[in-house]
């Protein structure tokens, strides 16, 4: 197969599936690398800014500033003793943190770090594949990381881990479908599914321009696919202890580590590929800069927009506490299912509308009253109904006045009878 002498500034589906064995290999190897080192220089992120937000000074005794204490984890866990439980299920017991770790990292293969570049001669995009739906393939994987989560539950035979696994398969259901729907008004935009297309499609305006909602939705769900606060709920150490991975220790905890970490930078650097144009330049420099969206510095501007989300993560984890699950179940059934589904009407209805040849200025006028209308009668009905203050009346009647989730003394089960 002939090389091309210069290579495309954007590459398409079709420049994948040529590369040499060595360049592919060389690509997987990079990915993992990168993954790994985005892992550990996260972890120190997090120790330190939280620190700094809770007047502590946090790591800063191995390395310097506390940069190698992510590798003293490591270590620490490796040399750790292996418990494992008599009476749990020993090998889905042991499988249940690969699945769960693995999917973390096949996700990050589609995503785009920059465009074609040359690699010892050879042009090759800066992705490790792409498919025609390959934002399904996130959502594939993400899906199958929640089986090693449930089955770790299932698989230690423990109230608690058996609590924390049902917890994060409910969990899964209220707030995947609705990141899925937020997926589709990008796919209407971009008219693919393809991660290359998405970028390519937003050359000239970003999609949180045109799809705030869709991103604002994305967003929420995200932070409860990462299994962090203010939605760690199968890991509530409140009530669950440790919740699904209560009973494990050494490599096969750091594993569930590892897959936690590793989602966070997979969902951030999905939300810059869908919706902050993926490796382009911010508009300021890519108009004064005629080159800031060719060779290999798209991959710093990834880079930016991908930590200023993990920043967000972080910054969300000092700032917020965990909600209950009441809450969390029906933030996504009642809220963001609804809001996904009329976002995606609204915008499927504009693109038949603008693809008629009728005015956008009109179109967004008569839409952004639509919207407005909706949220009003939206917030009324609420009002209205006050459905919030009669859950809220509920639980104060039936928790006890001292404040511990127990049944009233005075219940006919304490008193010996049926």
């Amino acid at each position: 197969m002939p090389v091309r002498a210069v290579p495309p500034a954007d590459p398409t589906l079709e420049d994948f599936g040529r590369d040499p064995w060595w360049l592919i290999g060389g690509k997987v190897l990079a990915i993992f690398a990168f993954l790994m080192v985005t892992m550990l220089v996260a972890m120190w992120v997090e120790r330190r800014v939280i620190g700094r937000m809770q007047l502590r000074t946090g790591p800063n005794r191995a390395g310097p500033a506390g940069l190698l204490q992510g590798v003293a984890d490591a270590f620490k866990l490796a040399l750790k003793e292996d418990i494992v439980p008599r009476q749990v299920d020993k090998v889905v017991f042991v499988l249940a943190p690969i699945m769960s770790a693995v999917p973390a990292f096949i996700s990050f293969a589609i995503i785009p770090f920059g465009p074609t570049v040359s690699v010892f001669g050879h042009h090759t995009p800066l992705q490790g594949t792409d498919l025609p739906v390959a934002v399904l393939v996130v959502l594939a994987m993400s899906s199958m990381g929640v089986y090693g989560i449930v089955l770790a539950g299932w698989s230690s035979m423990s109230p608690y881990s058996l609590l924390g696994g049902l917890r994060s398969s409910a969990q899964v259901i209220s707030y995947e479908i609705a990141m899925g729907l937020s997926f589709v008004a990008v796919f209407l935009f971009a008219g693919t599914m393809s991660t290359t297309g998405i970028v390519n499609a937003q050359a000239d305006r970003w999609f949180i321009l045109l799809l705030l909602p869709s991103f604002i939705i994305y967003v929420i769900t995200m932070m409860g696919e990462s299994n962090r606060i203010p939605f760690d709920l199968p890991e509530g150490e409140g009530e669950l202890v440790g919740g699904f991975h209560t009973e494990y220790s050494s490599l096969k905890f750091a594993m569930f580590f590892l897959a936690e970490y590793i989602n966070l930078a997979t969902l951030s650097a999905l939300a810059t590929t869908l919706f902050l144009g993926g490796w382009r330049a911010p508009a300021p420099i890519s108009t004064v800069w005629e080159g800031a969206n060719t060779g290999w510095w798209p991959v710093l501007w990834f880079l930016v927009k991908m930590w200023a989300f993990i920043f967000f993560f972080i910054w969300l984890r000092g700032s917020l506490p965990r909600v209950r699950y009441d809450q969390l179940m029906r933030l996504g059934w009642k809220v963001l299912m609804p809001a996904s589904l009329g976002w995606i009407l609204l915008v499927a209805t504009v693109r038949a509308l603008r693809n008629e040849g009728y005015d956008m200025r009109q179109i967004a006028l008569y839409t952004a009253i639509v919207a407005g209308v909706v949220l009003v009668a939206t917030v009324l009905w609420e009002l209205l109904r006050g459905e919030g203050d009669k859950d809220e009346q509920i639980v104060r009647e039936v928790t006890p006045t001292a404040g511990f989730p127990v049944p009233p003394m005075d219940a006919p089960h304490y008193h010996g009878h049926r």
